[in-house]
């Protein structure tokens, strides 16, 4: 399948994917070979001269760790709520034990800030 984007809509993804990428560290090279692609085609879709299946878009999306909206549309006017499910997402590809401490640091964190409101509402009274 075939995404049909405008000319504006297709540089906005070209300067994303060229920025989630330099972001992640990777090359053009690394990004092609990671997907299995030509080089080529990875300077044609940062070049705005061509642009990613459905499929392919998935796949860059998961690669760099972020979403296919995003990649598309950039952050404007996103649930904040997103990032929080791609890094959960990200979470439990972790091994039990590294879950584990990135649940402790949630839990902790949770508490403080209850502890805080509590401790707010009970000093201004």
């Amino acid at each position: 399948m075939r995404l049909s984007l405008t000319p504006q809509q297709r540089m906005n993804l070209a300067t994303r994917l060229a920025q989630y990428r330099k972001q992640r560290g990777m090359t053009q090279a690394q990004l092609a070979d990671a997907l299995g692609l030509h080089i080529t085609q990875i300077k044609r879709y940062e070049g705005g001269s061509s642009q990613p299946s459905v499929d392919g878009l998935k796949k860059i999306a998961v690669l760099l760790h972020v979403s296919t909206d995003e990649l598309l549309f950039g952050e404007e006017g996103r649930d904040p709520g997103d990032k929080l499910r791609r890094h959960f997402a990200a979470v439990a590809n972790l091994p039990d034990a590294e879950q584990r401490t990135v649940i402790d640091v949630i839990e902790g964190l949770l508490l403080k800030h209850e502890a805080q409101r509590w401790r707010d509402a009970n000093t201004s009274s």
